[in-house]
Parts: C-alpha cells; sequence; structure tokens
C-alpha cells in the first residue's frame, strides 16, 4: 500500500507539472536617491514546464516616491505572444506596444506590510489601441526578522484583478502565492505559484504557472528604509 501511495503521488506531480507553465523573471532596479529609481525587467514564459514558450515582454520605467506609503510610476515596454504548441511557434498572436501610470500605497501592521496598486494602462495591440485598469493587492510578511533585510525569508501573497472599457469589462484576475529570500542589499530570490484566470482575445494563454522570480536592486545613493523585493508585472 505504502508503494502504491508512492507511485501515486509521483504520477499526481507528474501529470501536475506537466500542466504548469513557467513564469520567469529578471528585474533590476536602480535607486537614484530615497525618492527616485528606475527599473528594467525581461519576462519569459511558458505553457508547459520549461517547454512550449510563447511570450516574453522587455520594460522599463521610473518611479517617484511621494511619502513612505505613497509612490507613483510609469513605464513602457514591448509584449510578445506566439501560438501555442511549440517554441515560440509562428504566427504571432500578438505584438504590443505598451505605457502605463501607476499609484501605489503602503500600509504596515507591525511587520506584516499590505501593498494597493492601481494602474491604467495604454496599450497598442495587434487589434487596435485598447485601455486597462489594474489593481493588487498584495502582503509580505518577513519570518526570520522584524523586516525584510539581508538574510530575510518572506512570503508573499497576492490577487490582481483586471478591467478593461469594453464588454466583457472584467478581463482576468490573478493570484500568486510563494516565497523569497533575501540574501544581500543587492540581491533576492523569489519562488511561487500563480493561477490565471481570464477572458481573453490575444493575450497570453494559460491558467497555472511556476513563478521564479531573480530581483536586484543597486543603490547610486544609500537609501533608507526597508526594501520589499517585488517584480514591476
Amino acid at each position: 500500500m505504502k508503494n502504491k501511495l508512492i507511485i501515486f503521488l509521483l504520477l499526481f506531480c507528474s501529470s501536475a507539472a506537466a500542466q504548469t507553465g513557467s513564469w520567469n523573471i529578471l528585474n533590476a532596479k536602480l535607486d537614484l536617491s530615497d525618492r527616485w529609481n528606475l527599473f528594467g525587467e525581461a519576462q519569459l514564459r511558458s505553457l508547459r514546464f520549461y517547454d512550449d514558450f510563447h511570450y516574453y515582454e522587455l520594460k522599463a520605467g521610473a518611479s517617484f516616491s511621494i511619502s513612505k506609503n505613497f509612490s507613483l510610476t510609469t513605464g513602457f515596454g514591448i509584449f510578445d505572444t506566439y501560438s501555442p504548441g511549440g517554441n515560440f511557434k509562428s504566427p504571432q498572436v500578438n505584438d504590443e506596444f505598451r505605457t502605463w501610470l501607476q499609484l501605489n500605497m503602503s500600509q504596515y501592521e507591525k511587520r506584516l506590510k499590505f501593498e494597493h496598486r492601481y494602474r491604467a494602462e495604454q496599450r497598442w495591440t495587434s487589434d487596435g489601441f485598447r485601455n486597462r485598469f489594474r489593481y493588487r493587492f498584495s502582503s509580505v510578511y518577513p519570518l526570520n526578522s522584524k523586516k525584510i533585510e539581508p538574510g530575510t525569508f518572506y512570503l508573499n501573497i497576492s490577487d490582481e484583478i483586471f478591467f478593461t472599457n469594453r464588454a466583457p469589462y472584467f478581463e482576468r484576475n490573478r493570484f500568486f502565492v510563494g516565497a523569497g529570500h533575501e540574501f544581500s542589499n543587492l540581491f533576492s530570490l523569489q519562488l511561487g505559484y500563480m493561477s490565471q484566470f481570464d477572458y481573453r482575445i490575444n493575450d497570453e494563454t494559460g491558467r497555472n504557472f511556476l513563478q521564479l522570480s531573480f530581483l536586484f536592486e543597486l543603490e547610486a545613493k544609500k537609501k533608507t528604509g526597508e526594501k520589499v523585493p517585488a517584480s514591476m508585472d
């Protein structure tokens, strides 16, 4: 019975992995001062576990901290989607250029941090121009220290909803749960699970992803306050 259970669990895990895509993020941020920073990010996604790569994006931008709890961000990027069934299989499904404006609001409850993110996107897609509006609620909890600093392990949970100004209006929902480790002031690594549900036209397909994030933060001038590793997606 024990051997049968082990075999069943192995087959189940293998089947789950085969149906889970990969979502890989490389993010770099440059702190110019306590208020200003620049960022760049690259993403590569697949519909199966590190196979059937169909999507990539490259983006950059700048953020300005109004206060400890409020910041503004603007950015731009390219977002390309290919047909499922192969690695960047032709024909290309969507060729998109995007800009956005964003407001972040942070709240602190002892060591737990909450963030509300509001974003308005302007999208030039293969189907013409489209607007999109996003709201993300996330929470970060350091496990072995009172705040996130080098050597800290942390948990990260978020949920994001997407709307448009066209029917059916509700476009997508993303739920993420994961954990990370800040190795140093320069580098953090985060691993988690992303579940996605959407009404899509020509955007990325897929429902479940293993998300792996490499997060770098450089300082042109030493920054005070807590650093909270996060991608810009």
